[in-house]
């Protein structure tokens, strides 16, 4: 006779599913980003988990709803990173410059999600549209930016007139280019941004530049020293 209680079973039940699910997604996640929508095969990643195709459709129905929960899955992990991002005990100035730094931090571990970013600009976000849940998920980040802006203008630290999707994008496409463009941009100026020994100054040049624009940089320093014409 079994020991099992009836109350478990259904629940040993769904974190099987949950589990199983996750994996699915884990492995789309891989495929996706490596072949792209139109080149990764669904019973090529059935193969690799040593599963079945139709198991992988009776979880996600076909491949493009698949595709869109890897979507999903990837922006919802970059937005709780984000909103997990502990900067408003920081003054203005420091906290837009940590953020900066923890963005290129979490897109530097990230490299399949900047995949994605551009697989889908591809299809001109035609599969992130279709998605019931991302609509939201940029309101916490351009939040926090909102609020530290707000702050650094009443403190007279930031001068720029820009809003927190300004700000956002002008962090997203340093983080982003570094890792999108690095085999470009290697082949065309011999370098590779994301070698170990550019890493460093990259992630400071983030930072630095975006509290740049925000106080007017050298610019304002030279008005406040009378140095401008």
């Amino acid at each position: 006779m079994s020991s099992q209680s009836p109350a478990s079973a259904p629940n040993g039940r769904r974190r099987d599913a949950e589990r199983t699910r996750a994996e699915i997604l884990e492995v789309a996640q891989r495929e996706f980003a490596r072949k792209g929508y139109s080149g990764a095969r669904v019973d090529e990643m059935a193969a690799l988990m040593r599963t079945t195709k139709r198991m992988i459709y009776y979880y996600f129905g076909n491949k493009e709803k698949l595709y869109i929960a890897v979507l999903e899955k990837a922006y919802t992990e970059v937005r709780k990173a984000e909103s997990a991002m502990d900067v408003q005990h920081l003054a203005p100035v420091e906290a837009i410059r940590t953020l900066a730094e923890l963005t290129f931090d979490h897109h530097d571990a990230h490299r399949d999600f900047i995949k994605l970013v551009s697989i889908e600009n591809i299809h001109h976000a035609e599969y992130l549209r279709k998605s019931q849940m991302l609509g939201d998920l940029g309101g916490p980040v351009t939040g926090l930016i909102s609020r530290i802006l707000e702050a650094g203008r009443a403190a007279g630290d930031f001068v720029a007139d820009a809003d927190a999707i300004d700000v956002h994008m002008m962090i997203s496409a340093l983080c982003f280019f570094r890792i999108s463009n690095q085999h470009t941009f290697g082949t065309l100026f011999g370098r590779d941004m994301t070698a170990p020994e550019h890493r460093d100054r990259y992630r400071k040049m983030t930072g630095e530049a975006v509290v740049a624009y925000l106080t007017g940089g050298g610019r304002r320093g030279a008005e406040e020293r009378g140095e401008t014409g």
